[in-house]
C-alpha cells in the first residue's frame, strides 16, 4: 500500500510575527476604548437636564433634581455643569449618548436606552380636584367620576383605566411629551382644575403636588395607592449612565445610598408623594 505525505504549508515567521502584533494591538485598542467610555469626571460633575421643567430642573437650579444633583456633585468635590435639552423625543439620544454629559437625574427605572443607577425615589400617580367641589374620590371608579369632567395625560396607565370604566367621552386629553420651553400640558392640566375648566386631573404626583400649591387655589391631591394590580400606577426613578459605565454607575449608586436622608428632604419640601418598598404611602 502505498503511502501519502501529507505536506504542511508553514506560515512564514515574518506573517506570524504580523498576526501577533496586530492581535496585541486589537486587544488594546479594545482595552482603551472599554477604558474611554466610562465617565471622565476630573474636575466638573456633567448633568443633561430640561431647562423649563419644573418641578424637575430648570435653568435657574429651581427643581428638586437641580437640588438632588447639586448634592451629590457637593459630596464629589466636583462642579456642576449642565447641558440643557428639552426633556422629550431624542432626549438621552442628544445628550448622554453622545457624552455631552455623564448623568441624567430623574428617569424612570423602566428606560431601556440607558443604564439604571439604584432607584432614589418612587411615586404615583394622583387624582386632582378642587376642595370646594364636593368630591372626595380615592379611586377612579368612584362614581362620583361619572359625570365629571377629566383631565387626562395621553398615553400615560391611568388612561387604561378610566378607558376600562367606559369614561373617555368625559375626557379633555393633554398631551404628554413636549418641549418644555414652549408648552406644559400637566402645568396646564392643574391649572384647568384650578379654573374649572375641568372637575379632575389625574396626573403624575411630583408635577401635581407642585403645580397645586403654585395655582392659589385649594386643591386636593390624592396619590392613587388603591388602583387595580393590572395597570402600574407607581414607578421608581433613578439616574442614568451609559451602557458600558458600570464603575461609575457604582459610584452614584453609593453616593445615593449616603445621601438618602437629604434626598428624602429634598423630595418633601416638593410636597412629592413618596412610596415604600411595599408600595405604601410615606407620610411626611
Amino acid at each position: 500500500m502505498r503511502s501519502h505525505a501529507v505536506k504542511l504549508k508553514v506560515m512564514p515567521l515574518h506573517l506570524l510575527a504580523l498576526l501577533w502584533l496586530m492581535t496585541i494591538s486589537n486587544g488594546t485598542a479594545t482595552a482603551a476604548e472599554g477604558l474611554g467610555r466610562q465617565a471622565l469626571v476630573t474636575t466638573a460633575l456633567r448633568v443633561c437636564a430640561d431647562p423649563a421643567n419644573l418641578p424637575f430642573s430648570n435653568k435657574a437650579g429651581e427643581g428638586f433634581e437641580n437640588k438632588i444633583v447639586e448634592l451629590l456633585a457637593e459630596k464629589l468635590n466636583l462642579e456642576l455643569r449642565y447641558t440643557w435639552f428639552p426633556q422629550s423625543t431624542g432626549f438621552v439620544r442628544r445628550t448622554l449618548r453622545i457624552r455631552e454629559c455623564d448623568l441624567i437625574s430623574g428617569i424612570t427605572t423602566t428606560s431601556e436606552k440607558v443604564q439604571n443607577t439604584n432607584p432614589y425615589y418612587r411615586s404615583v400617580y394622583t387624582l386632582v380636584y378642587r376642595k370646594d367641589s364636593g368630591i372626595n374620590a380615592v379611586q377612579l371608579n368612584d362614581a362620583q367620576l361619572s359625570d365629571k369632567k377629566i383631565g387626562l395625560m395621553a398615553g400615560t396607565p391611568p388612561a387604561n383605566i378610566i378607558a376600562s370604566l367606559g369614561l373617555l367621552g368625559n375626557v379633555k386629553p393633554y398631551q404628554l411629551v413636549a418641549d418644555t420651553r414652549r408648552e406644559k400640558p400637566a402645568r396646564t392640566a392643574i391649572f384647568d382644575v384650578a379654573s374649572g375648566v375641568t372637575d379632575v386631573a389625574i396626573v403624575w404626583g411630583p408635577i401635581a403636588a407642585y403645580y397645586a400649591r403654585e395655582t392659589g387655589e385649594e386643591l386636593i391631591v390624592v396619590p392613587l395607592v388603591n388602583e387595580v394590580d393590572r395597570v402600574k400606577m407607581d414607578y421608581r426613578v433613578s439616574m442614568a449612565v451609559r451602557y458600558s459605565e458600570t464603575e461609575w454607575k457604582h459610584q452614584i449608586n453609593d453616593l445615593l445610598a449616603e445621601a438618602e436622608p437629604e434626598i428624602k428632604e429634598i423630595l418633601n419640601g416638593y410636597g412629592v408623594p413618596l412610596l415604600d418598598e411595599r408600595g405604601r404611602l410615606i407620610e411626611p
